[in-house]
């Protein structure tokens, strides 16, 4: 099990990620323009720098829902690798069998 801060810490990140998506895109959008005077622009990125880091998308650890393990994750059932083949054994994850050849 992972921390509670640890975890409580990715949330975070997540909620502020939504609420500063639509203002960090706006700002993006404006550094890439080429078509925008050159001052607009550097007066964009320096707006960019100044927004809190947490809510940029990339600082958002993917981390398992049951454990909150952050390594070994499988987006498809938003598991770690030990929680998915723990309910796999158990049949409480539909059409998924223990392989055997």
């Amino acid at each position: 099990m992972a921390k509670k801060s640890s975890i409580e810490k990715n949330k975070r990140r997540t909620r502020m990620t939504a609420q500063q998506a639509e203002k960090r895109a706006a700002l993006k959008a404006l550094v890439k323009n080429r078509d925008v005077a050159p001052e607009e622009r550097f007066a964009a990125v320096l707006k960019l720098a100044q927004m809190p880091r947490n809510g940029s998308k990339v600082r958002i650890r993917n981390r398992c829902e049951m454990t909150g393990r952050p390594r070994a994750y499988y987006r498809k059932f938003r598991l770690s690798r030990v929680t998915l083949r723990d309910l796999a054994s158990n049949g409480q994850i539909p059409g998924m069998t223990k392989s055997s050849w």
